[in-house]
């Protein structure tokens, strides 16, 4: 028999833990309320000033991946991206052996892809990550030792600073290459007609006299000079292979320098470069007791490409050309209005261009926002794709939103609803971005003191401390008419990547339903 009596009892403290949940969570209103339920309240929707910051050459050493390719934007122009790396070994003052001979040199560089099928042989179907262009793209690749010692940092008046490399310093690199390239295999494909390939390569290996399959994930990989390098590495004076700064004085790296092949279509990929090695496999004399004095051993050397050690790590630069497209060019030059805002915000990545936020409406609101008690539910910025200016053009899956005062990031950045993704439509074309800034806009509430600082919008490669950290321009640029206020630096996850998107700005010529806003959902006391 149910007892009726326990049962209203439960029932009551039931209601008890609900109702005081239900004020607990009442009284955090404002500091914790997350979700797109807003219980039937429309924001409070305030005007933004937003204009075009054209990113003129920046530093681009220290980027965890980087461009290789010539990348056509029907709406930005063509991006040309070439490489330079210094090359380490994996193991220095290498005991050679006596008479060595050089058997194949390869250089292979693994590719981001991922699997989308697997045979049941075991055969895996790869399709490329990260590469944009004519998927039929070839590209004109040499690869060439590079004529100048890069370093990561220099003294000046007993002070040790970075070394940095420009994104402009290209022609630079290709003046003071050596020599003929360095991939001159009689495989087109390998040189003047490369490709980036998504085939899995199937490695046969030889251990204990027992053949074995490997397979290997997509990657670049192309057989060098075997001259070359018998006399750079095989030949060399045992003290060029001794140690770090000895050889990167003596092999001052690698120069990838792509160019058009004929008439064919071309692309672009992000390569990490890190993994790269090139493996020189040779035949030497062993120190044998044997008497036969023909006798020889496989050996190998391999060279690491871009990593060395933690206290002289190899020095790497992206070197990137642009053409722009007339108006893309415009809208980032000379039809910049940083008083009224710009209709369009050019968002483009490398040596491209970012936004300017200014949340000016907000501001000369807050003090009426403190007088009244409101408190924020949430607070967002949602950015407008230009659909129709965008149709045919490859577009970012992220953007950024920083502090561009202090080139660091939001308050929200760690939060799980900070966003940035881009919301595509069911046409599987990109419609907006939004970027939940609660805490941004509390804190300003809160604090009088906390400055209303300009943001930042950038395309981002990825998320990570690597992305959102900053690289340097060469020439710092200044924002406005206040003499102490400059662009100096942009976010990492920007420089490396080569895509670009077209927004709506705040300007008052923008369509309503397309204008940017900041929308604030607040509880208002009675």
């Amino acid at each position: 028999m149910i007892n009726t009596s326990f049962i209203k009892k439960f029932l009551l403290a039931l209601t008890v833990v609900f109702l005081y949940s239900c004020d607990k969570d009442f009284n955090a209103i404002g500091d914790g309320l997350i979700g797109d339920d807003h219980f039937g309240l429309e924001p409070e929707k305030y005007d933004v000033l937003a204009f075009n910051q054209e990113i003129t050459p920046v530093q681009s050493n220290f980027l965890p991946t980087n461009a290789l390719g010539i990348y056509d934007n029907p709406v930005f122009g063509t991006t040309t991206a070439n490489f330079v790396t210094q090359v380490v070994m994996s193991s220095y003052a290498p005991t050679i052996g006596e008479s060595p001979v050089i058997e194949s040199v390869t250089l292979n560089i693994p590719y981001f892809s991922h699997v989308t099928a697997t045979s049941a042989e075991g055969d895996n179907t790869y399709v490329l990550d990260s590469i944009y262009g004519s998927k039929d793209g070839k590209l004109d690749l040499k690869i060439y030792e590079s004529g100048i010692q890069m370093r990561n940092s220099y003294f000046n008046g007993g002070s040790q600073l970075t070394q940095f490399y420009y994104t402009d310093q290209n022609t630079e690199f290709d003046n003071k290459k050596i020599g003929a390239f360095l991939n001159d295999s009689n495989t087109a494909s390998e040189n003047t007609q490369f490709v980036f390939s998504a085939a899995e390569y199937k490695d046969s290996i030889t251990t204990d006299g027992k053949k074995t399959l490997s397979r290997v994930k997509p990657e670049m990989r192309l057989n060098l000079n075997k001259s070359f390098f018998q006399q750079k590495i095989l030949n060399a004076p045992a003290s060029k292979l001794a140690s770090d700064d000895v050889f990167q004085e003596y092999f001052r790296g690698l120069y990838f320098n792509v160019a058009k092949s004929g008439t064919s279509p071309s692309n672009l990929a992000l390569l990490n470069f890190a993994e790269g090695k090139i493996t020189i496999k040779y035949k030497a004399k062993t120190a044998s007791t044997t008497d036969d004095p023909n006798l020889t051993e496989d050996k190998q050397i391999v060279l690491n490409l871009t990593t060395g050690s933690a206290v002289n790590p190899a020095a790497t630069a992206s070197l990137l050309d642009e053409i722009r497209k007339p108006d893309y060019e415009a809208a980032i030059t000379t039809n910049v209005n940083k008083t009224e805002g710009d209709e369009r915000l050019y968002l483009k990545g490398g040596k491209g261009s970012a936004g300017v936020i200014r949340l000016s409406g907000f501001a000369s609101q807050l003090a009426t926002i403190r007088d009244k008690g409101w408190k924020v539910n949430e607070a967002n910025l949602v950015f407008y794709i230009d659909a129709e200016k965008m149709t045919s053009a490859d577009e970012p899956i992220r953007l950024y939103l920083y502090d561009l005062d202090n080139n660091t990031v939001l308050a929200d950045y760690s939060t799980e609803s900070y966003g940035g993704v881009i919301t595509k439509g069911t046409d599987k074309r990109g419609k907006t971005y939004k970027f939940r800034i609660t805490n941004h806009i509390r804190n300003l509430i809160k604090d009088a003191t906390v400055k209303n600082v300009d943001l930042g919008i950038v395309v981002s490669q990825s998320t990570g401390t690597a992305s959102v950290a900053s690289n340097v321009l060469k020439n710092k640029i200044q924002i406005q008419d206040d003499p102490v206020k400059y662009f100096s630096q942009v976010p990492r996850g920007s420089i490396m990547s080569t895509l670009g998107t077209i927004l709506y700005g705040g300007k008052s010529t923008v369509p309503d339903d397309k204008r940017l806003r900041l929308e604030v959902y607040y509880t208002k006391p009675n």
